[in-house]
């Protein structure tokens, strides 16, 4: 009696037990990987569409190997439930490597390894998430970071994560400055 008690209370313990997110990974590159990170082609004009058309908004993330800041963004910001749900519902998120030569095409057509793409964006920091607009109508045409709608160059706080992507999805960027939007919030 004792031992199906036992067993009965294990199995509603589990039953029960709070849900816990998939560990980010470590991919061959040496980046952190999240499994619902964007799967492409690379090509940044197809990956707009794509996400517009699954109703969300593109962010381009760039990370580096043994990067702290980037570690600290995958074990903490994205293991919180409500920023990981947040980010999946509404982004298709694609990950970059600040020194990688996996090439991408860009809006312009240019076909550059991942660094060179990077260079061209003035990114500087990881992580770094750039943010698009839904349409790739006309990207080609504007200099390289004149195409991103937001961009959230190294790491904030996890509040101030979540609302950065609040911020894009909300378009947010059409009445202010992420700071000052971010006032009006009340945050």
């Amino acid at each position: 009696m004792l031992t199906r008690r036992r067993l009965l209370g294990s199995a509603l313990a589990v039953s029960f037990a709070p849900q816990t997110l998939a560990a980010a990974r470590l991919g061959e590159d040496g980046l952190y990987q999240q499994d619902w990170y964007l799967e492409s082609f690379l090509d940044l004009s197809e990956d707009i569409e794509t996400a517009t058309r699954n109703g969300k908004r593109l962010a381009i993330m760039w990370g580096l190997k043994g990067c702290p800041a980037c570690r600290r963004m995958h074990e903490v910001h994205l293991a919180d439930p409500k920023i990981e749900g947040y980010i999946k519902a509404n982004f298709e998120v694609l990950h970059l490597n600040h020194i990688g030569a996996r090439e991408v095409t860009d809006f312009d057509g240019r076909k550059l390894g991942e660094k060179a793409l990077g260079e061209a964006y003035g990114v500087r920091f990881t992580p770094t998430i750039q943010f698009m607009p839904e349409s790739a109508e006309g990207l080609g045409q504007r200099k390289p970071q004149a195409r991103e709608v937001a961009r959230m160059p190294g790491l904030l706080e996890p509040r101030d994560f979540l609302a950065m992507f609040r911020f894009v999805r909300e378009k947010g960027y059409e009445t202010a400055p992420f700071p000052e939007w971010l006032k009006r919030q009340g945050a």
